[in-house]
């Protein structure tokens, strides 16, 4: 994935950015002191995405500090994970944020036009999958990827799945989360060409151990080329997914 550097370093080779600006861009400041937090200014400029605000555990107000720091500092969309709606509605009276209740993120601006190699497929085992399936959704739709979405199509009904082999075959790259026996990773490992990464969940009822059985099961997979992110963090898989989807990228 192309870094923000190598935009700013590009675009002085082309002509379109002036030596002033670029290194305006590059001095600036690389956090600021907010006091309860240090917005990270240089992230994009070291790993091509902006800093992602985890909103879990996070007051409204300093939530909303953090992202009028970012929008200052030149940060066009910001991205808030882990937000509860009553968060959300008080940051949205004085910030225009967009947000979406089941993945539960907010942002600011738009999605982005997708620039990726491919696309990301994410295919859940069950319906009670889909809020941390959507949480990777929009997380890589906010990084600029095409997204198919395949959900309900656990191995406890295969044919449902292999309804969808075309899909699973021509992916860039497929995120499988799945509750319970964490199964379907291993599945779709088995039919695609392509990296799989597997995302267990906290569903499941009480021997999963709250995703536990899941995590081992995926980090145990017989299949080859699957990797495995936490429990539940659909924020991770649709960020790697993101990143690995624009490796070819120039």
């Amino acid at each position: 994935m192309d870094t923000q550097a190598r935009q700013i370093l590009e675009g002085v080779k082309n002509g379109s950015i002036s030596v002033d600006d670029a290194l305006l861009r590059l001095k600036t400041e690389p956090f600021e002191e907010l006091g309860y937090a240090k917005p990270d200014l240089h992230r994009a400029v070291r790993q091509g995405v902006p800093e992602v605000i985890y909103g879990e555990g996070k007051t409204p107000g300093q939530i909303t500090g953090i992202i009028d720091s970012m929008l200052k500092n030149g940060q066009h969309r910001v991205i808030v994970t882990r937000l509860s709606q009553e968060s959300a509605e008080v940051i949205a009276r004085s910030t225009d944020i967009h947000y979406d209740i089941t993945a539960r993120i907010a942002y600011t601006g738009d999605i982005p036009k997708p620039d990726g190699i491919g696309d990301i497929v994410i295919a859940t085992g069950g319906t009670s999958d889909i809020p941390v399936a959507e949480e990777a959704a929009l997380t890589a739709e906010l990084l600029g990827n095409s997204v198919k979405r395949l959900y309900d199509v656990g191995v406890s009904g295969i044919h449902r799945l292999l309804g969808h082999k075309e899909e699973i075959m021509t992916a860039s790259v497929v995120i499988a989360a799945a509750g319970m026996e964490g199964a379907l990773a291993s599945v779709v490992g088995g039919l695609a060409d392509c990296p799989v990464i597997a995302l267990p969940t906290s569903v499941g009822y009480g021997a999963s151990f709250g995703g536990l059985a899941a995590l081992l099961s995926m980090l145990n997979c017989c299949a080859s080329g699957v990797c495995t992110v936490n429990i539940d963090n659909g924020f991770g898989a649709g960020y790697l997914a993101g990143m690995i989807n624009h490796m070819e990228v120039k």
